[in-house]
């Protein structure tokens, strides 16, 4: 299938490994010119050569810290400039803390906030524009299972992600008149570095080992198997093509059929 992504322009953010350098893959095999950022200079930058080198696309590094709104308004310039527009705006940012109320500082909470709504506010109002003046955009943003079932030692994310699931409908009841679609997904356990270092952290507070506790997250999970980014990736390419411009508003789980609720 042709997902019709040739030459669009894709701005991927917090792409240096995990669910974002998928995501930027899958669109860079599509035909996409894949826009990247990242904190770390080098790892974003070796990144591209990467998924060059796989895809044979334009991959483009810029280092941005997507919880600072200088870099977000500095990395959208960048992109506008090289290339005009921005078609495809995939919202991405590490996990925030870990913890539980007691033990959340005041500082844990501004952090998760900037990095994980305050970004995809300020990234959305950036693009949105040019998305308006094409008359057509993609706005994906990954959340997470948490945003439709809470986890109790994942609070901030608990508690942000149901806001920019909310914020997402709104979005795409808005912007729809203008051939844009905003949409979420949300990954359930994922083989990802983020998800290794909460599985040790976990087995560590369990005093199990890893694979044991391996075993006790598989046996929740109907498909008996983490997920892999790529299967992340590849969902986030195909809502951005123009197959998929009848999906609007939708906080997509895809978590192998873990979360229990029907909604």
């Amino acid at each position: 299938m042709d997902l019709c992504l040739k030459s669009k322009i894709a701005l991927v953010t917090a792409a240096s490994q995990g669910l974002g350098k998928a995501a930027a893959i899958s669109l860079a095999q599509e035909g996409a010119i894949v826009v990247i950022c990242s904190r770390k200079k080098k790892a974003i930058a070796q990144t591209a050569k990467e998924i060059h080198k796989l895809t044979d696309a334009d991959v483009i590094p810029f280092v941005a810290d997507v919880s600072r709104l200088q870099d977000i308004k500095k990395l959208v310039s960048f992109v506008k400039k090289q290339f005009g527009t921005i078609h495809i705006l995939v919202n991405n940012a590490g996990g925030p803390p870990t913890g539980d109320i007691l033990t959340m500082s005041e500082a844990d909470w501004d952090k998760g906030v900037d990095l994980t709504l305050k970004s995809m506010i300020r990234l959305t109002r950036e693009v949105l524009p040019s998305m308006i003046k094409q008359n057509w955009g993609r706005i994906i943003t990954i959340t997470s299972i948490a945003g439709k079932q809470p986890i109790n030692d994942l609070i901030i994310s608990s508690t942000l992600r149901p806001g920019i699931h909310g914020l997402a409908k709104v979005l795409s009841n808005k912007f729809a008149k203008h051939n844009i679609t905003v949409n979420t997904v949300c990954p359930g356990n994922t083989l990802t570095n983020r998800q290794k270092e909460l599985m040790e952290a976990r087995s560590a507070k369990q005093k199990i080992s890893v694979k044991k506790y391996l075993e006790g997250v598989t046996k929740d999970i109907p498909a008996g198997r983490l997920g892999k980014p790529e299967e992340i990736g590849d969902t986030i390419a195909f809502l951005a093509s123009e197959q998929a411009s009848y999906i609007n508003g939708v906080n997509l789980l895809v978590d192998g059929g873990m979360a229990k609720g029907i909604f």
